[in-house]
């Protein structure tokens, strides 16, 4: 046998060895990790249907109730070198843009985004949005006549609710969302006022959109601003609470929808791409309709509740989810932090 060839057959099986050995990474080639924003009792069960479908085991990652989306962010900013991530699973575009700004998206446009408005969504694709909330008044009828209801979120700094309304810390969250778009629709004098005018009136700060829910459905407020499927749980509770969509005939209703983001350097991107092609079928947007959370699809012809109000039937806030990214950071370690701190 020639040295050539014995040196061909050594070089082949080299090549051989190379094309089967995966570096061990402690990881099931199945599994994807998924970290959520969204509230774990809504995300599980899409989570779960689509482990079910697929056969990939997937890691969910909630985030806490009163930090929303901030801890989370954080997180995957930190392991931006080395990612945990595959996927985040933003209640709101805004965090989404932020990761895209910071690095730690990148770019997916994926097949199942068809029908999806393009309003609602990252042109160059580092998100997509689908299933949306809003950001509703909601009041209590036993303290609130009909008549005297809540039309507009600038009913929070009227005298006739002197010291009976409530707003989740604007340090978190949709609420965050919320001023950072109060600031762009209002401006910069107008939306100071309105913060100033909120702790003048005596209004009180919540932990969070589901402490808003809470103090209005026991009545300890009047009138509260929080997510509509936060409004929808206290419903299903038989909560003595009305619904409003604030300021229809003005500024408009803050539409929020989900954002899907693929993590640069996931280690699992093609099973992240697979959930996020599963997140943003019409299927996950019926889903979410009809579970507890509510959410509105965002494409048409999506079957719904019979009682849902769709968004051709609002009025959305006309807003700017890339700038408000922007402004959100700056608020956050000025205005709204300054805010907070005076609340307490």
């Amino acid at each position: 046998m020639s040295r050539v060839f014995l040196i061909a057959i050594a070089a082949l099986a080299l090549v051989l060895a190379l094309a089967v050995w995966r570096p061990w990474s402690g990881r099931d080639a199945g599994e994807v990790v998924v970290y959520t924003s969204v509230d774990d009792v809504f995300a599980r069960p899409i989570a779960e249907a689509f482990q079910k479908e697929t056969g990939v085991a997937v890691r969910l990652v909630p985030d806490t109730e009163e930090a929303k989306s901030t801890g989370l962010l954080n997180r995957l900013i930190a392991e931006k070198n080395r990612p945990q991530a595959d996927v985040f699973w933003s209640g709101d575009p805004v965090r989404a843009e932020i990761l895209k700004k910071q690095g730690v998206a990148t770019p997916y446009k994926s097949p199942q985004a068809d029908g999806l408005p393009a309003a609602f969504s990252d042109p160059q694709g580092y998100w997509t949005g689908f299933s949306a909330r809003a950001r509703v008044l909601i009041y209590n009828k036993d303290r609130v006549a009909a008549g005297d209801a809540p039309r507009s979120v600038m009913d929070l700094v009227n005298p006739r609710f002197q010291g009976r309304a409530c707003l989740a810390n604007p340090l978190f969250g949709t609420t965050s969302m919320h001023a950072a778009a109060l600031f762009a629709v209002l401006g910069e004098e107008g939306a100071k006022r309105f913060f100033n005018e909120f702790l003048a009136n005596g209004g009180q700060l919540a932990s969070s959109n589901g402490d808003v829910r809470r103090l209005v459905a026991e009545g300890r407020c009047a009138i509260g601003v929080t997510d509509t499927d936060d409004a929808n749980v206290a419903l299903m509770e038989g909560k003595p609470i009305e619904i409003v969509y604030p300021d229809a005939d003005g500024m408009g209703t803050l539409v929020i929808p989900n954002a899907a983001v693929l993590i640069a350097g996931g280690p699992n991107p093609e099973n992240g791409e697979r959930f996020i092609d599963y997140l943003l079928r019409p299927a996950t947007e019926e889903a979410l309709a009809t579970s507890a959370a509510a959410q509105f699809p965002l494409r048409a012809g999506v079957a719904v509740p019979e009682e849902m109000i769709t968004l051709d039937q609002m009025r959305p806030m006309e807003v700017d989810y890339t700038a408000l990214a922007g402004r959100l950071e700056e608020l956050n370690r000025g205005f709204l932090k300054d805010f907070a701190d005076r609340a307490r």
